[in-house]
């Protein structure tokens, strides 16, 4: 389904920067009775492990729409950083304006890869879904939020959320994992063009890092043999490239994705700007409804100069917009 561009590209530059006051309680980010929060609900298995998440409702009124927050950061995901994460990012706004907010924890690197990472992500979406009942919301209007690594999982979301399977023995598998509106703060989008054209993620991050890469073992890519019943190291470079093109939002492009704010720091040295320029215009030039808000003064992580202030703002209208005021989006 095609949607009509309209340009709404800008820079911001805030003249103070909102400081945001939270009351204090166990949880650490907002006034409880605001909320039930139930922890650690299981939304999946794997190798003996449980995959968890956190829901967060609306005590108040509620709007009857869902937001999923990807706990990530440099595809590192813990139960633990969801408070920390919650106050930075300012989720309380949006469960004031009745939103019901799922933290997703996925596996984590450096055990598991970007394309592991990306199953955990289909299936927490498939089991919201199947379970609006129990939260009451639409399973049309589901939005989807993160930052880095974070913000990466979101647009492969919005990019790449795959069909349910009809024929599934398992009730959840048979929901599509699609989301209807994305946010992402200063996502990688594009591994092989990372801050410059034919430039490799890995070069870039070791050129600041001195040398190091802690976030490789995310893209340390495998395959199953299964005549030996273990996974091998994928080696061949053309293989290698392939993998990095699968798991870059950008290579997913096309109509019909879920429209999608990007909000990025002009100063990231990271996550280069070019990574939100390569995807909005490449949403752009599909005709997907699109938004890019520059922080000139910003660089890299949610402390950054105005990040809050713009989360606070333009989140809640993007997802205002197109979850809770505009007509479904459909889900298959």
């Amino acid at each position: 389904m095609r949607y009509l561009f309209r340009l709404s590209m800008k820079c911001t530059f805030p003249l103070q920067i909102l400081v945001l006051v939270f009351a204090c309680s166990s949880i650490g980010f907002a006034d409880e009775s605001l909320f039930k929060r139930e922890k650690e609900i299981i939304y999946g298995r794997k190798h003996g492990l449980a995959l968890t998440l956190d829901v967060f409702q609306p005590l108040a009124k509620r709007n009857n729409r869902g937001i999923v927050f990807v706990v990530s950061g440099g595809w590192f995901s813990a139960q633990n950083k969801i408070d920390g994460m919650a106050k930075r990012l300012n989720w309380v706004g949006l469960i004031k304006r009745g939103y019901t907010l799922f933290a997703v924890v996925h596996g984590s690197q450096p055990k598991y890869t970007i394309p592991e990472i990306r199953e955990d992500m289909h299936r927490a979406v498939r089991f919201i879904r199947h379970n609006v009942k129990d939260y009451g919301i639409d399973p049309e209007r589901i939005g989807i939020f993160g930052g880095s690594a974070g913000g990466h999982l979101s647009l492969m979301q919005g990019t790449d959320g795959l069909d349910g399977d009809p024929k599934a023995k398992d009730p959840v598998e048979r929901q599509p994992s699609r989301v209807q509106a994305v946010v992402a703060y200063f996502p990688p989008t594009d591994f092989l063009n990372y801050g410059k054209s034919g430039q490799h993620f890995d070069k870039h991050i070791r050129k600041i890092l001195n040398g190091k890469n802690p976030y490789l073992a995310a893209l340390d890519f495998h395959h199953y043999d299964s005549d030996q019943n273990w996974f091998e190291r994928v080696t061949d470079e053309a293989k290698k490239w392939e993998k990095f093109r699968e798991v870059a939002p950008v290579t997913h492009v096309s109509q019909g994705d879920a429209p999608t704010l990007i909000i990025h720091g002009a100063n990231d040295p990271r996550v280069p700007p070019n990574q939100a320029l390569i995807f909005y215009r490449g949403l752009r030039a599909n005709g997907v409804d699109t938004k890019l808000v520059w922080l000139p003064r910003s660089g890299h992580g949610p402390s950054e100069p105005g990040l809050q202030y713009e989360t606070a703002r333009n989140q809640k209208e993007w997802m205002d917009l197109w979850i809770r005021q505009r007509p479904r989006r459909p889900i298959s």
